[in-house]
């Protein structure tokens, strides 16, 4: 019987992870309902099949570190990453801003992402179906998943704006979705975080921090409403997250803040979820350039940005390797490209140090520069940096917005694409990248749906300036 259980978790796992990853608008309808509820009355495979949701953000193009993530794609549009060999045509109209609805890196980004946001309406349905499960088991496991789709969905919003929202697996409603207003997204998000906050337990499950808990919806809450100039709410929510000194902490060594379980993570992803036994994480393997196979990396750091850092500034050292064979500075974050069965570090999705600069800036939004200064310093001291409440206690409050936003540069980057949704939130995209970008528009800083949606698809519509 435990054998038939475990080919059942093993069958929705692979149900989960393999529908049409690349073709989410297109999925006809799930032939899998049986197992599906069978799965889903069974606490074991109820929650391996949360497990393959995990293991799939690894994988999948949108969130999984490697070359088609938001990583390296929104790097690269902004002024934090530039390709070292300039033969790759689709990289370079992310580099010079000129996508191509045809791309195909950004129809994986939007697909990978999509694919995500059907795995967790799977989930949920399934648990939706079953009567099997104890409270606390679907709790959790509802908490998860909407936590992941409120991600996606953040994500989706900031890079295409209006997208389809779709919250369900219905093949007949998906796959002539229409784009839906910014707003209505928003509330989707935020109705999402505040189910996951509301089910969650503040514990992480097993003691690994690649699951979610309580306080990572709580985080990322605070980051959607900064986004939407919530101030009040942004700093109530990162407070939250930052008095909870006995779990998270700003670490001193640089060089530990990646490391899997850090004190400073909030939520992880590990690289278990890839299978086999690589165990490095995928930010490792892209942005690592090897010596002695440098033609494996085909990105480096934007010179702007490494010229940016003070020579004192200890993210400068720890944090920026260079190889001499290209000239070229590369993100090293993550000590790790090439390890095998030896799971040393997870990739980052939310730390401590963003909910400082998080408050920071509603602090100083809400005229609080003392406090906004106070929770500044907090990341310049770790850095080695002097502080600016001994330096510079009178700055201005636009002066102050700026070093908030250099301190988010410096700190963030290589991070899940802070520095672009920084400069487009800001509206400071044109401003800052208009300099060394020269077919920058306006309309640049929102990509172009993916023309192959749009062909199977006759309601979406397309972003001005493509």
């Amino acid at each position: 019987m435990k054998t038939f259980i475990y080919k059942l978790a093993l069958l929705a796992i692979i149900i989960f992870s393999f529908t049409s990853c690349e073709d989410f608008l297109e999925l006809e309808t799930p032939d899998h309902k049986i197992v599906s509820e069978t799965v889903f009355n069974n606490e074991e495979t109820a929650i391996s099949a949360m497990t393959g949701i995990y293991n799939q953000l690894y994988r999948t193009s949108f969130s999984g570190g490697r070359e088609n993530s938001v990583h390296v794609l929104a790097g690269l549009s902004a002024d934090e990453l530039q390709v070292i060999r300039e033969n790759d045509l689709s990289f370079l109209e992310f580099q010079q801003n000129e996508i191509q609805p045809n791309n195909n890196r950004n129809l994986s980004l939007w697909s990978g992402s999509y694919t995500m946001i059907y795995m967790t309406n799977s989930l949920l349905e399934g648990l939706e179906s079953s009567n099997e499960l104890s409270d606390e088991i679907r709790k959790s496991l509802e908490g998860e998943a909407k936590f992941i789709r409120a991600l996606t969905y953040f994500y989706l919003v900031n890079l295409y704006g209006e997208v389809p929202l779709i919250l369900t697996t219905d093949y007949n409603e998906n796959s002539l979705a229409s784009r839906k207003d910014k707003d209505l997204i928003y509330e989707q998000i935020i109705n999402d975080l505040n189910e996951s906050i509301a089910l969650l337990s503040p514990e992480y499950r097993e003691d690994d921090r690649s699951r979610v808990n309580r306080f990572a919806a709580v985080a990322l809450l605070a980051r959607v409403h900064l986004y939407l100039e919530n101030w009040e709410m942004a700093q109530e929510l990162s407070s939250e997250v930052i008095a909870q000194s006995n779990s998270y902490q700003i670490l001193e060594d640089l060089n530990q803040v990646f490391l899997a379980n850090s004190q400073e993570a909030i939520w992880q992803i590990s690289p278990i979820g890839g299978g086999g036994r690589l165990t490095y994480t995928n930010e490792g393997l892209t942005f690592i350039i090897d010596p002695f196979v440098p033609f494996f990396t085909q990105l480096r750091l934007h010179r702007n940005l490494v010229s940016s850092f003070e020579e004192e500034d200890k993210r400068l050292t720890d944090w920026i390797g260079y190889f001499e064979g290209s000239d070229s500075y590369f993100a090293y974050k993550y000590k790790d490209g090439n390890s095998i069965d030896n799971i040393t570090e997870y990739s980052m999705v939310l730390r401590l140090s963003e909910q400082f600069l998080i408050r920071a800036e509603a602090k100083l939004n809400q005229g609080d520069l003392p406090g906004a200064i106070a929770d500044l310093d907090i990341i310049r001291k770790r850095a080695g940096l002097d502080l600016i409440s001994e330096m510079n206690p009178e700055i201005s409050e636009e002066d102050l917005m700026n070093q908030i936003l250099i301190e988010r540069r410096k700190e963030l980057f290589t991070e899940w694409g802070h520095r672009w949704l920084d400069l487009t939130r800001t509206n400071m995209a044109t401003n800052i990248l208009s300099d060394i970008k020269p077919n920058w528009q306006d309309t640049d800083v929102l990509y172009p749906i993916p023309a192959e949606e749009r062909s199977k698809n006759p309601n979406l519509s397309q972003n001005s300036g493509y």
